[in-house]
C-alpha cells in the first residue's frame, strides 16, 4: 500500500507522508517532556540565553581543536546556519592563544551553480561566509594553514579524501525545515521510490555528494539568507553525506528556532529518542548514531497551538 502524498510537494517525500498519528503524538510535546526525551547515545540541553547557546556551541570548536596534535590531528565539520557563534570561536581562538596549526575544519556543504561550485566571492557562498565570520579573524600566528580547510566542491574526490586521515571529533548542524542536517534533504518520489522512500540502510551508504534541493529548502534559504527572494537561491548544492556523519564521533545540532519550527524541533527529537527510522524526515536516521546532542534556546521552541496571524 502506498504512502499519502506529501501535502508540500508531491513529487517528493518529506515529512507529510508520515503516519497521522506519529505527527499528531509529536506536536503534542511539551518543553518540559521533550527534555526527558534523553537515553544513552542522545542527549537534549536547553540554554535559557541566546548568549549561553551560542558561547556553549563555539567552544565545541575550541575543545574539539585542542585534542589536534601533529601527530594526531583533530577536526570539527560545522554548519552555515547557524552562523552566529563563527566571530565568538575567533575571539576565544585569539584570546586564549590557541594554535591550531594542526587542526581541521571540514564546511558542511555548498551551493551548485552550473555545474561548478559556488564562487567563494558568490553573496551566498558557504566559504565566503565561514572565512569572514571566523578564519580571517583568527590571528596568522594562530590560524590552520589553507591546505586544513576542506570545501566541498563540485568534483567530491578531495574532500571525502580528506575524512580518511584526520578524525572528527564534531559535526556540527542546524536543521532545517525538511529536517535535514546540511543538504541531506528527503528523495524526490519517482523510480523505485514511487511507494515508498529509500531504507534507512540506503540512505546511510551516500557519502558527499550533489543533491536536489526539496522546494522548502530553497523557500528557506531565501527566508534566511536571501530576504525571500526564491529566485536567488540555487536549486542544487554538494552536501557531507551520511558516510562522513558516522565517521564523527559526536553529532551535535543546535535549534536556536530561527531555522526549523516548533513542530519540526519536536518531531525529530521524539523519532531520535524512540528510535524511529524513516528517510523522508532524514534527520532521524541520527537515530542509529552512538552520540548526539540536541541543543535547544529554550524560548525558541515555541508551541505547536493553533494561533490565528
Amino acid at each position: 500500500m502506498p504512502r499519502k502524498l506529501s501535502s508540500i510537494a508531491p513529487d517528493w517525500w518529506d515529512y507529510t507522508t508520515l503516519d497521522t498519528a506519529l505527527i499528531e503524538e509529536a506536536a503534542q510535546l511539551t518543553p518540559e517532556q521533550m527534555l526527558t526525551l534523553s537515553r544513552p547515545g542522545f542527549t537534549v540541553v536547553f540554554y535559557d540565553t541566546l548568549e549561553e547557546f551560542y558561547l556553549a556551541e563555539a567552544l565545541e570548536y575550541i575543545t574539539a581543536w585542542q585534542q589536534s596534535t601533529p601527530d594526531n590531528p583533530v577536526g570539527i565539520c560545522g554548519p552555515i546556519g547557524p552562523t552566529e557563534q563563527l566571530p565568538l570561536v575567533a575571539r576565544l581562538v585569539n584570546e586564549l592563544g590557541i594554535s591550531l596549526k594542526s587542526a581541521h575544519f571540514w564546511g558542511m556543504d555548498e551551493w551548485l551553480i552550473d555545474g561548478k561550485e559556488a564562487s567563494p566571492d558568490h553573496p551566498l557562498s558557504f566559504e565566503k561566509a565561514d572565512r569572514q565570520l571566523c578564519f580571517n579573524r583568527i590571528r596568522n600566528e594562530l590560524v590552520m594553514p589553507d591546505e586544513n580547510l576542506h570545501f566541498p566542491k563540485a568534483n567530491t574526490e578531495a574532500y571525502r579524501k580528506s575524512w580518511e586521515s584526520v578524525r572528527c571529533a564534531v559535526m556540527q548542524g542546524g536543521q532545517g525545515d525538511i529536517k535535514h542536517w546540511a543538504f541531506n534533504d528527503p528523495p524526490k518520489r519517482e523510480g523505485r521510490y514511487i511507494d515508498n522512500p529509500p531504507t534507512p540502510e540506503e540512505y546511510r551508504q551516500l557519502a558527499t555528494r550533489v543533491v536536489d534541493l526539496h522546494p522548502i529548502t530553497i523557500a528557506q534559504n531565501a527566508r534566511t539568507s536571501g530576504g525571500g527572494n526564491i529566485a536567488l537561491v540555487p536549486t542544487k548544492a554538494i552536501t557531507v553525506g551520511p558516510v562522513e556523519t558516522w565517521k564523527a564521533d559526536k553529532v551535535s545540532i543546535w535549534h536556536a528556532g530561527m531555522h526549523d519550527n516548533p513542530f519540526g524541533q519536536r518531531l525529530t527529537t521524539y523519532m531520535i529518542s524512540q528510535g524511529i527510522v524513516d528517510t523522508s524526515v532524514p534527520m532521524s536516521l541520527l537515530a542509529h548514531h552512538p552520540n548526539v546532542q540536541f541543543n535547544f534556546y529554550r524560548p525558541g521552541i515555541g508551541t505547536c497551538a493553533v494561533e490565528m496571524h
